[in-house]
């Protein structure tokens, strides 16, 4: 492709540079930069090229700049156009310019063997640092003299990216560094391979496959045996020594070591084939899994099983893999964690993984075999998948989960898998408040009882007053949308009260806020601010860009109160009290009414949501409004189906909502509890565990700037309220007033 003088012309008045020099090359390179890079790139290919030439080498740099970077882009990222460029500037600016042209003539082969950014950043890092520690450090001088060694280092790593991987390059000049930064001549004729140290640390850290020298071969593998053809993006531990990076794939590629030894009778080849066919395997067999739900170690154990099911299929697929996983697997002493002085989950979870690829591991404990006839039975079963695996995962825990797994001395020994990735794939995490939205998203639409029911639990942990410890995802809690009923009942009841709703409007009016405040520089807003306007205006025709944000709006000033009540739907809600013709529920059901009228009409952050408990596997909590809802027909609707059942499992529910109402951003958050009767399970026989856990999770939220206060029917409840929720609390002894009580209640907390 050829370009017209017209646009030859144009890109030439972008670059800004006056070398008479360049315009005989300009034309080639800009034929290869438009078939290579997008629009943008080509103007960041320009601004680089202007940049380099304010430098003031003359014209070399810029031809360089201009020859290489098209090829490099397009194989790096175009962000790597401006990181050159950068680069150039920063050591212009240093008394290394002399290195500039060497930097840039090899540049084009660095990032070939590189092979992606990030590895193509840690090599400018190791520049910097080489020129950090050499420059201006002879004879007492401080940033004066240029670096001896770094022209001849730079006009070597081609053949040094050629021969080692980039752990060895930076070992090689490492060693370089530490021995003759002092040493002018001595490190000349290291860093140009001249010396015999230079050459024996070369081939000490020359070991190894490389992945650039394996890469098509590798590619050709992934496409003709797991038909995927996703780009193999390197890495390398040398760039990274606070954490050691993991293989692991996401939109921009699959991320594979730069270099592999042999291991174990198994050649470097091989296991980079491995690694390749176990991510191929999770990207066609692993579906994502909400990980909000879950523990650090049930994620843990879900990750080891899941890998384990993956390595099972990839046999099932080509059943030669199986040597080579067993080789590359270890297999974990059965009594090798001492359970007294180190954490032994990883180990544990090492054992059932090994187990589950080799029938022959010889393991004899009772748990592990257990859970190993799930998984063999699971798959034997052909129906198996994520989800099934992570059901298996949790229950293994739960079982062989002791104290001593939080000692912070974690046995490491056979434990870890290197040719597994680091599975950030499985996780989808939901964002801070995103999930009250999907709740509230799903009112406005039918939920079939099957979508709702696929929903995982959320687990939470338990206080055990008699050891003073947590009890660690003890309980499980399940979320629903409530389901709908008759709004029209709610207006019904809303009708009887009629009274009652006309002196709430009375007290209402007061306690609305009465000052506006105006809220100014919005680019939408209710009316136009004039001042910013006008300004904008005058920018406009003074040729600059004017601001966009010529509108303001206004707000109530006063209130900033974030409300959700935690209404228990126990079964002794069902409950008709001596001298009422109506149940428990029936009045919570006017009552609620009522406040939800109120508090729309103030205007203030409000959620609904209720709660029962089935046993500790199975508490239940209903959204019935959410805080972005108005009091409408759907959550009148919610309201009206409100039906009473099961026990009263609390500490569990006071920390899931919680969750929802910690991240408002309000200046006062509120749980207001609407209970009958103590907590209670009918899997615990002693009273005085669900009481001090309730306790424990008022306090865990008075801690994180919530203010929980409980409405309780129960007459007997001074034998045991005070000890959860201290002075916070109301009993209101004749339950056929608590229409008239909760709604006035709610306007005292919060005047």
């Amino acid at each position: 492709m050829s370009l017209n003088e017209e646009a030859l012309h144009a890109y030439r008045e972008q670059l800004n540079c006056g070398f008479k020099d360049l315009d005989e090359f300009f034309s080639p390179c800009m034929e290869e930069a438009e078939a290579l890079l997008s629009p943008q790139g080509i103007k960041d290919y320009l601004d680089g090229a202007s940049l380099i030439c304010m430098i003031g080498r003359g014209a070399g740099p810029v031809l360089s700049y201009l020859e290489e970077m098209p090829e490099i882009a397009q194989r790096l990222g175009e962000e790597s156009l401006s990181l050159i460029s950068q680069t150039v500037w920063k050591m212009s600016r240093t008394p290394n310019g002399a290195s500039i042209p060497p930097f840039l003539q090899t540049l084009g082969e660095a990032a070939r063997r590189l092979g992606s950014l990030e590895l193509l950043q840690g090599y400018i890092d190791l520049i910097f640092d080489f020129m950090e520690r050499t420059t201006g450090s002879i004879h007492g001088h401080h940033a004066t003299i240029p670096s001896p060694g770094l022209p001849d280092f730079l006009n070597q790593v081609p053949t040094l990216f050629n021969a080692l991987s980039c752990e060895g390059v930076r070992n090689w000049v490492e060693y370089g560094i530490r021995n003759y930064s002092q040493h002018p001549e001595r490190q000349k004729d290291y860093f140009t391979l001249q010396s015999a140290d230079s050459k024996a640390v070369m081939q000490r850290e020359r070991h190894g496959t490389l992945f650039m020298d394996s890469e098509r071969s590798l590619d050709l593998y992934l496409r003709c045996l797991w038909d995927d053809s996703d780009q193999l993006v390197p890495y390398s531990s040398a760039f990274d020594e606070l954490r050691k990076p993991r293989p692991y794939y996401d939109g921009y590629g699959i991320r594979v070591p730069d270099v592999y030894d042999d291991r174990n009778g198994v050649r470097a080849i091989d296991r980079y084939r491995i690694l390749l066919a176990h991510i191929a395997g999770h990207r066609k067999w692993t579906e994502a899994i909400v990980a909000d739900n879950f523990s650090p170690f049930q994620r843990e154990a879900i990750e080891h099983l899941e890998d384990a099911r993956i390595d099972r299929l990839m046999m099932q697929q080509y059943p030669g893999l199986k040597p080579i996983l067993l080789a590359l697997h270890p297999r974990p002493e059965e009594h090798a964690c001492n359970n007294e002085k180190e954490s032994c989950i990883r180990h544990r979870l090492a054992m059932l993984s090994y187990a589950a690829l080799d029938p022959d591991h010889g393991y004899e404990n009772s748990d592990l075999l257990e859970f190993l006839a799930r998984f063999n039975e699971m798959m034997a079963s052909g129906e198996h998948s994520t989800r099934s695996v992570s059901s298996i995962a949790i229950s293994f825990i739960a079982r062989t989960r002791r104290q001593e797994d939080q000692l912070p001395n974690i046995h490491f020994k056979d434990t870890e898998v290197d040719y597994r990735d680091d599975n950030r794939h499985m996780w989808r995490f939901i964002e801070e408040s995103d999930d009250e939205e999907m709740f509230e998203d799903a009112a406005k639409r039918q939920v079939s009882d099957e979508e709702q029911e696929g929903l995982p639990p959320r687990h939470y942990k338990e206080w055990d007053y008699n050891t003073k410890t947590y009890r660690p995802d003890w309980v499980s809690l399940y979320e629903t949308l409530h389901p709908a009923g008759d709004s029209g009942k709610i207006d019904r009841l809303l009708a009887k009260h009629d009274a009652l709703a006309k002196q709430l409007k009375r007290i209402l009016d007061l306690l609305k806020p009465q000052q506006m405040v105006r809220i100014r520089y919005q680019e939408e807003g209710s009316e136009l601010d004039l001042d910013v306007a006008i300004r904008s205006l005058i920018d406009f025709k003074a040729g600059t860009q004017p601001d966009p944000r010529i509108n303001m709006s206004h707000k109530h000033d006063g209130r900033d109160i974030a409300v959700l009540l935690l209404l228990d739907l126990s079964a002794s809600l069902a409950d008709i009290p001596d001298g009422c013709e109506q149940s428990i529920l029936e009045l919570s059901q006017e009552a609620v009414s009522l406040l939800g009228m109120a508090i729309e009409g103030l205007g203030d952050d409000f959620a609904i949501a209720g709660f029962s408990s089935n046993s500790r596997h199975e508490v239940h909590y209903q959204h019935i409004k959410g805080f972005s809802e108005h009091w409408d027909d759907g959550v009148k609707a919610r309201l009206a189906a409100m039906e009473a059942g099961y026990s009263t499992r609390m500490g569990g529910a006071l920390r899931h909502a919680a969750h929802y109402l910690g991240a408002r951003q309000a200046d006062k958050k509120l749980l207001l509890v609407l209970t009958d009767g103590e907590p209670s399970d009918i899997d615990v026989s002693d009273p005085q565990l669900l009481i001090h856990d309730a306790a424990k999770a008022v306090s865990e939220l008075d801690q994180d700037g919530i203010y929980t206060y409980c409405i309780n029917l129960d007459p007997h409840a001074d034998e045991y309220v005070q000890d959860i929720f201290g002075k916070q609390y109301t009993v209101i002894d004749k339950v056929e007033r608590l229409p008239e009580k909760l709604p006035k209640l709610f306007m005292s907390l919060t005047k």
